[in-house]
C-alpha cells in the first residue's frame, strides 16, 4: 500500500486493459468534455467499431443537447453522420445507459463487446450503470480520458480531490438498490 486512500483510487478508477479489442459499439456517456468524444472517433478510425453513441440531453453549459455537441465533434474529426447514432434525452447516467440500450435494439444492432469511452474519475461508476441495464453478456472495455483528474493524480490538488470523493460517495448510493437485483442475478447462473 502506497496511500491509505489507495481503496478509493481502485474504487473511483477502472483499471484499463492494455489492449482494446474490436467491438460492436463505442459508447460515450454525456458531458460537456471534448477529449471523450475525439477519443471515441480515434477508435472509429483505427477499426474497432462500426459505430459511435454518444449521449445525452440539454446541457445549460453547451446551450444544446450533450448529443449533439458531440455529434459535431464527430463531424469535425471525419466521422461520417451516419455512423454517429443518436440519444439525445438522457439527464443522468442511468438515462445515458438505457436510451442508449433502447437506440441500439431500436436499430437491430447486435452488441457482444462494447467500448466505453469516458472521464477517467467517471470510469467506475459508467461501467457499473452500463453493465447494470445491457445485458449480462455484453463485455465492455473502459477507455479514459485521464488528462485533468486520473489515477495517478487525483490527490494531488484540491480539485481532483473534491471530484474523485464525488464520485466515491456517488457509487457509494447509485447501486444501492441494484445490489439484491446482482446478487440474485449471479446466484441463477
Amino acid at each position: 500500500m502506497k496511500y491509505p486512500f489507495d481503496c478509493l483510487t481502485d474504487l473511483v478508477f477502472v483499471e484499463e486493459e492494455k489492449q482494446i479489442l474490436p467491438a460492436d459499439v463505442i459508447l460515450v456517456p454525456g458531458g460537456s468534455h471534448t477529449e471523450p468524444m475525439s477519443m471515441a472517433a480515434r477508435l472509429f478510425h483505427a477499426g474497432m467499431a462500426p459505430y459511435i453513441l454518444p449521449s445525452g440531453g440539454y446541457n445549460r453549459k453547451l446551450g444544446t443537447t450533450e448529443w449533439e455537441h458531440f455529434k459535431e465533434i464527430g463531424l469535425s474529426l471525419g466521422v461520417p453522420e451516419s455512423r454517429i447514432l443518436k440519444e439525445d434525452q438522457a439527464r443522468h447516467t442511468f438515462d445515458n445507459a438505457r436510451n442508449s440500450w433502447r437506440v441500439l435494439q431500436e436499430q437491430h444492432i447486435e452488441v457482444k463487446r462494447a467500448i466505453l469511452v469516458c472521464k477517467s474519475y467517471f470510469s467506475r461508476r459508467a461501467l457499473m450503470t452500463y453493465q447494470t441495464v445491457f445485458p449480462p453478456s455484453v463485455a465492455f472495455q473502459v477507455l479514459q480520458d485521464d488528462r485533468r483528474i486520473s489515477r495517478q493524480n487525483w490527490f494531488l490538488d484540491e480539485e481532483g480531490i473534491r471530484w474523485v470523493l464525488a464520485e466515491a460517495q456517488k457509487i457509494s448510493t447509485y447501486f444501492a438498490d441494484h445490489i439484491p437485483n446482482w446478487v440474485k442475478q449471479s446466484q441463477k447462473r
